[in-house]
């Protein structure tokens, strides 16, 4: 039985205090993130009973033979993503979202560079709303092939009558013809257009003189753009969002600039404490703005 005082310390619960009471201690933890150095099957097993997540945004490995990662075949690759991805779904609130950004994967006897996203789009319980190109200028050369330029991100929802989708959080202000009129009325949104299913964000570049300004010593590093429009198309203030493949920390440093909770698994602690540091410098930039 509840005791008054039990309620009101239950009602004082963040979704990030109940994480840690059910995950342990973290290895990072502020106000609105808290961190785990910890295999993302294990963690969202254990929080499975719990539908804590209103949001999903991760890049998780491409098969492709990064340094943090181990290539496996593709069946197994396939099996392994859906076994995480299912766990996502059990996690997530009933009217939450999961965005999905994956590359490509050579599959042998049958294509060089095969969307990862033709192999898993199916391959859990959420319903897919559509497909974004990501499209960028900077990518790998080829000789034998066109040079690729663009990554998809597979956007998700738990029920296809009921999600967040802030457009006007999101619109593009870059409008043709912004004074067009139709029966004597501005035609086009104040706010911008629709961004369409096509956005052209520049990708994370390394190497001298062309190394971007929020480089950091990661493989594979997210543009803080791709995730931030992401983030507040379909989360809103207060939402917990989740990244299973933390990485360099993009997700975290944007979530908690952008007001939101975020709780996100890397089994490598030099990521992490690559992520720390940008979340670390964030904060001090987000002060020096006061």
């Amino acid at each position: 039985m509840f005791k008054k005082e039990d309620t009101m310390t239950f009602m004082s619960k963040t979704k990030i205090d109940f994480i840690e009471d059910i995950l342990g201690k973290p290895y990072y933890r502020d106000k609105n993130i808290i961190l785990y150095n910890m295999d993302s099957l294990i963690g969202m097993e254990k929080l499975s009973n719990s539908k804590l997540v209103n949001l999903t945004v991760t890049s998780p490995p491409y098969n492709i033979g990064k340094e943090y990662e181990k290539i496996l075949s593709v069946d197994e690759y396939v099996e392994w993503s859906k076994k995480w991805m299912n766990l996502v779904y059990d996690i997530t609130v009933d009217d939450g979202a999961f965005w999905l950004n994956v590359g490509y994967m050579p599959v042998k006897e049958k294509g060089k560079a095969i969307p990862i996203s033709y192999l898993l789009w199916d391959k859990n319980e959420f319903f897919m709303i559509q497909e974004l190109v990501w499209n960028y200028g900077a990518g790998v050369a080829s000789r034998k092939s066109l040079s690729p330029r663009n990554e998809k991100v597979l956007w998700y929802v738990k029920d296809e009558n009921k999600y967040t989708f802030n457009l006007d959080d999101i619109r593009d202000p870059n409008v043709k013809y912004p004074n067009q009129k139709k029966n004597g009325k501005i035609r086009v949104n104040p706010l911008g257009k629709n961004p369409s299913d096509v956005w052209q964000i520049p990708k994370v570049t390394s190497g001298k003189n062309r190394s971007s300004k929020e480089r950091v010593p990661h493989p594979a590093q997210t543009p803080i753009e791709l995730f931030k429009r992401i983030i507040l198309a379909s989360s809103n203030s207060g939402d917990l969002v989740l990244d299973p493949f933390m990485g360099s920390g993009t997700t975290a440093v944007v979530a908690s600039s952008l007001d939101r909770l975020c709780v996100g698994f890397e089994l490598n602690k030099d990521y992490l404490d690559l992520a720390i540091e940008r979340i670390k410098n964030e904060k001090i930039q987000q002060l020096a703005l006061f």
